[in-house]
């Protein structure tokens, strides 16, 4: 009764022990800090500059050292207590190192002054660098620290150099700012940044560099530049971020961070730049499964592109890997139940034996990688199948590393049948293994699994198909054609549309119904006889849901389809209010950095390292954590479902949302973000995966289609949510806004209903996106359960007149909320 007592309430009481809060508590923020050290990459320490020896004189250059950037914009923003910067948190090490103090002043009081007239953090331009302060800082000092910040957010995707035409974006006084700021695009360096970098490296001997970035920047300035020491990609630590990366500069955490993307040598590399910008009403992904890693591993003449490969950092301890094997391994009787062939063996198992053979503790990630045959589909040269996290090992400490790969997991999807249409398979040949530090350091096994005929993992259908994606790449770099279909009118609707529909937001015509406030005290009164059945008897297996949603009206139904009027400190609406028959109006709150409330309410929260580098943490167990405590804080402040996490694949640097994303490849997004699934819903608390699916571009997202093949969208954009639905049966899903192969997502019965529910066996809610194009009878129809931030109530009812919609059909939507929020209190646990 404690979750539907606070639903009555709407309190925000302490959770914590002794009666404190736990929202933004100091064991919180610490948690953030720790995540932030796990998880930003060293790239670069020539002459081992790294750790800072105490008694060293730095001094700070760059306006990033006061304008530092915690997270991203919009639902990935957090109202915080406040942000700590990097100097800051190098201040908090002053009986370790002397820091120069009219740099820092010149800086602190140049960044206060943009902030004042309004300029948002990491958007702030580069100023000239007095020669007179960078003499005395010479003088005093023989090591620089420069640090570099950038900032992106929802709406908007970043600066690309050579695209003229005005973008549709829902951002433009930044897209303004920065067109005034990056010369180049912020994926490189700007002219001013360039001029002030220079002249730190001709004055100081020792330059370590600090990036507070939250996506792939260019790297090449400094990777080739033996007058840089030092590189930490720091990304967008949180609140504490610049505590986090002080720690590690001056050596009291050693970096354990690995690469969750590629780190290419030049924007261009990408093959997905290319279009990127193309046109503001589609995208075609023409690389097709060769995203990342993929890509550059696998076709020719990529891998010379590479500056930081996936899964790459460094550390200040050094590690020896022995004593390598793989076997294979057969589950038990019980285990194999359901397995599609017999032929195909359970699982291969990889160990390692890993020794910090250093002089200080630190982690090591082992990674195991699988090399499929190219047979008729072509497949990449590796793909990640595993990976591990040792414990921190002592100097002259081992610990044996064991990862499993299930033979099954290699599969690849075949959508024109070169070999079983629509099927999973495992083309016949050797499979190889690698075992390693990163994709390019590996060890090949000495295990082989070899297949002497294919194996039809699973049979499905074709879903999703794409009417005019032209062409695809191949794993040889070449491209094959694509067949083209007539594209179906999507956009056909029974209800008239005004000549600018797709230029209005549906909230501008939608009313958001007014919640009377007495209603609130109806939810709780004991049962009459005569009244009608109660939600919370639904709950409690006194009535059946059958019955439940048999009693109410075609109106009551409609009315639950659609997203309730903000109560309490929510801001992103609510799920239910029917308060005649006890369904209480659970509220939702943003978002993937942390529970995000209005700074007008006076609620502060705690601010998570943005998503990226969670994924370089490879740590489940951090990512678990970070989960538990935001269910914590979005349970003390009485949501009922926390949005996030935000699983979307980083397709290519420009996509501005992309640190609310963790990573390239689909596996370490999944596993990543199924950890903070878990954690999330150990209390009680709805976790919501999004954007379900392909939402890799911000630019007019709510009209571009996203054109790629059956393939790609199977074994690249859908895996890490189909990852997180299998392993951790997420309360809900949130759709995205774009359209997938001309149809958009919120009316696709191929995704919605085809893939999440009947292929994976989701049993949650799915809900829109907020205020969405979709028209709301088809997304019913669909197998969206919720149209957020509301619904259309007269429309569905409507819909029922002129038989476009059967009552059976609003009855099906709500049996699938109504049955996600009766079992809220039984979500998976840790």
């Amino acid at each position: 009764m404690e979750k539907w007592a606070r639903i009555k309430y709407t309190p925000n009481l302490p959770l914590g022990e002794n009666g404190e809060r736990v929202t933004a508590s100091q064991k919180h923020i610490e948690l953030s800090c720790e995540a932030a050290c796990e998880g930003m990459v060293l790239l670069k320490n020539d002459r081992n500059v790294l750790p800072i020896r105490k008694g060293t004189r730095v001094a700070l250059f760059g306006k990033g050292v006061f304008d530092y950037v915690k997270g991203g914009g919009g639902s990935g923003d957090v109202t915080v207590p406040y942000i700590r910067n990097l100097y800051e948190g190098l201040s908090q090490y002053t009986s370790d190192i002397s820091i120069y103090d009219k740099s820092v002043r010149f800086y602190q009081e140049y960044v206060a002054d943009q902030y004042r007239l309004g300029i948002a953090p990491g958007m702030i331009k580069e100023p000239a660098l007095p020669e007179d302060i960078l003499a005395d800082a010479a003088a005093y000092a023989d090591t620089a620290i420069i640090a570099i910040s950038r900032f992106s957010g929802e709406g908007w995707d970043r600066k690309v150099a050579g695209v003229d035409r005005e973008i549709k974006c829902e951002a433009k006084d930044l897209v303004e700012q920065g067109n005034k700021i990056f010369d180049h695009g912020d994926f490189y360096l700007t002219n001013a940044e360039k001029k002030m970098v220079k002249m730190v490296k001709e004055n100081f001997s020792s330059v370590i560099v600090v990036m507070n970035v939250g996506g792939v920047v260019d790297t090449t300035w400094f990777k080739k530049d033996d007058q840089i020491s030092s590189v930490l990609m720091a990304w967008q630590g949180g609140i504490e971020g610049g505590l986090a990366a002080a720690r590690i500069l001056l050596g009291k955490v050693n970096p354990s961070g690995k690469l969750s993307d590629t780190f290419a040598a030049r924007l261009e590399d990408y093959p997905s730049t290319e279009g990127f910008h193309e046109d503001d009403d589609y995208v075609d992904y023409t690389e097709d499964i060769y995203v990342g890693y993929r890509y550059f591993e696998t076709i020719p003449g990529a891998k010379e592109k590479v500056n930081y490969p996936f899964g790459y950092g460094l550390s200040y301890t050094t590690f020896l890997l022995e004593d390598y094997k793989a076997e294979p391994f057969v589950a038990s009787a019980a285990d194999e139940v359901g397995k599609s062939d017999s032929d195909l063996a359970d699982a291969i198992v990889a160990s390692v034996t890993v020794t910090n053979i250093g002089k200080i503790p630190g982690k090591e990630v082992v990674q195991l990688y699988y090399s499929a045959p190219q047979g008729k589909l072509g497949k990449p040269a590796k793909v990640l199948g595993g990976y591990a996290k040792t414990r921190l090992l002592q100097p002259g400490e081992s610990q044996r590393v064991t990862i499993a790969l299930y033979m099954e997991d290699m599969a690849s999807y075949d959508d024109l049948g070169k070999v079983k249409k629509a099927a999973w398979l495992l083309e016949k040949g050797e499979y190889h293994f690698f075992l390693g530090t990163s994709v390019r350091d590996t060890r090949l096994l000495d295990y082989t699994y070899e297949l002497s005929k294919n194996i039809i993992v699973e049979q499905v259908s074709n879903k999703l198909v794409p009417t005019s994606l032209p062409k695809r790449m191949l794993a040889d770099g070449t491209y094959e054609e694509l067949p083209q279909t007539e594209p179906v009118d999507t956009y056909a609707t029974i209800f008239p549309r005004p000549k600018n529909w797709k230029e209005t937001i549906e909230h501008d015509v939608l009313k958001t119904p007014v919640v009377r406030p007495q209603d609130r005290f109806q939810l709780f009164l004991p049962p009459k006889e005569g009244d009608p059945k109660k939600f919370i008897e639904v709950a409690e297996c006194k009535v059946t849901l059958e019955d439940f949603i048999a009693q109410l009206s075609n109106e009551q139904l409609a009315s639950l389809l659609g997203g309730q009027p903000n109560v309490g400190m929510a801001n992103t609406f609510g799920y239910g209010n029917l308060p005649e028959v006890g369904v209480p109006n659970a509220q939702t709150c943003d978002g993937p950095a942390g529970v995000r409330i209005a700074p007008e309410v006076g609620v502060v929260t705690t601010a998570f390292p943005c998503s990226t580098l969670l994924a370089c943490t490879w740590n489940e167990d951090i990512c678990y954590e970070v989960g538990v405590a935001g269910g914590e804080e979005a349970k003390e402040c009485n949501f009922g479902a926390w949005l996030t996490p935000a699983v979307n694949i980083h397709r290519s640097p420009l996509c501005g949302r992309n640190f609310e994303y963790y990573s390239e490849d689909p596996f370490l997004a999944g596993k990543q973000a199924a950890a903070m699934v878990r954690g999330i819903q150990s209390n009680n608390i709805i976790a919501t995966p999004k954007h379900f699916a392909l939402n890799n571009k911000e630019s007019n997202r709510k009209g571009s289609d996203s054109r790629a093949s059956e393939r790609a969208i199977r074994e690249i954009y859908l895996k890490a949510f189909e990852i997180i639905v299998k392993e951790q049966s997420p309360g809900a899903s949130c759709l995205q806004y774009n359209i997938v192969n001309g149809q958009r997502s919120s009316e696709s019965h191929d995704l919605l209903t085809g893939i999440l529910r009947d292929e994976w066996g989701f049993e949650g809610v799915v809900v829109s996106d907020w205020w969405g194009f979709g028209e709301h009878y088809k997304e019913v129809l669909a197998g969206n359960d919720i149209k957020m931030g509301c619904g259309y109530t007269e429309q569905l009812l409507e819909a029922i007149d002129k038989k476009a919609l059967k009552r059976k059909d609003l009855e099906k939507r709500q049996s699938e909320s109504s049955r996600c929020f009766s079992n809220s209190t039984k979500l998976k646990a840790a």
